[in-house]
């Protein structure tokens, strides 16, 4: 693979290969601290940061080698300069991009333009590196995916349309628990359910945060309204005020079960803060787990592994 623009484009196999060297990288980071040496990633972002920004600036510095930041003014991608110019220009320049846009369209248009590996840090389709990364920690806490089943309740967004793909792939079931006209998009269901069917993993859409909930090993929730949609956010928080990850919803998973949070969260929305602080949830876990996963992919995609 060249890019990691979606789940959708990674084998099983590559999947599990991140892992294994993730698992290598968190035993011995010191072992892997020259493997970029002399190289340098270039992080657009179109959308404000905190893991994003920070977990590749930091893991590119682990791995020996430089990151440059390059924030929404300073490019104006698609106004001051084509998307295609941007990608050819900075492919003379460094090794590697990561871009987080809005547009699914953008990421794509990049990756077609650039000659070096481009990475998705986040788009509204899709966010691949956040689904490895809380997928990984499933296996981690769990000891094992296949036979588990991870429930994520609120919006059918791209986290939710990640985690779909991520699940198909590698058997791990899937309950969503979304509002009537929230759900994913159908085509995408369709086609992960084709997928599951070889690996052997249920996935399972319902209106019902309660029934998605039910025998979960996993409860995974986001934010009811995602940057961009800001004008939605009080019509979202009536149409999700029952779908919010709490006491009386986690009683009804299995005993033991994992709680996650891609974050950032709104505390008394999507999530109550007694759950979120609990000693189920994995969510900082889970966030620390997106430096170590993106290295194993900065490795694979600019590395020599």
């Amino acid at each position: 693979m060249k890019d990691l623009i979606s789940i959708g484009d990674l084998s099983f196999k590559e999947i599990n290969d991140i892992f294994a060297l993730t698992d290598k990288l968190k035993k011995d980071k010191s072992k892997f601290n020259k493997v970029l040496s002399g190289k340098t990633l270039a992080l657009i972002f179109q959308k404000p940061s905190n893991r994003t920004r920070v977990s590749f600036e930091v893991g590119a510095y682990q791995l020996g080698g430089n990151s440059i930041y390059l924030s929404p003014g300073e490019i104006n991608l698609g106004v001051r300069e084509s998307i295609s110019d941007v990608a050819k220009t900075l492919s003379r320049y460094v090794d590697g991009i990561v871009l987080r846009t809005f547009e699914h369209k953008t990421i794509l248009e990049m990756a077609n333009a650039a000659s070096v590996p481009v990475i998705n840090g986040l788009s509204d389709f899709s966010h691949p590196c956040q689904a490895l990364a809380d997928v990984y920690t499933i296996k981690e806490k769990l000891k094992k995916l296949k036979g588990k089943t991870l429930a994520y309740v609120g919006d059918g967004n791209n986290v939710c349309n990640s985690l779909l793909m991520i699940c198909a792939k590698c058997g791990l079931n899937m309950n969503v628990g979304a509002p009537s006209g929230y759900e994913p998009d159908k085509n995408l269901v369709q086609q992960v359910k084709n997928e599951a069917k070889s690996s052997g993993a249920a996935i399972n859409i319902f209106n019902d945060p309660k029934k998605a909930a039910t025998g979960a090993d996993v409860l995974y929730t986001d934010v009811w309204a995602s940057m961009g949609q800001e004008e939605e956010a009080a019509k979202r928080k009536e149409i999700f005020k029952d779908f919010q990850i709490n006491d009386n919803l986690l009683n009804l998973a299995n005993k033991g079960a994992l709680v996650m949070h891609c974050l950032p969260a709104h505390r008394g929305e999507e999530i109550t803060a007694a759950v979120i602080d609990s000693p189920n949830s994995v969510v900082f876990d889970e966030a620390e787990n997106r430096m170590h996963v993106q290295k194993a992919v900065l490795i694979k995609l600019l590395g020599d592994a």
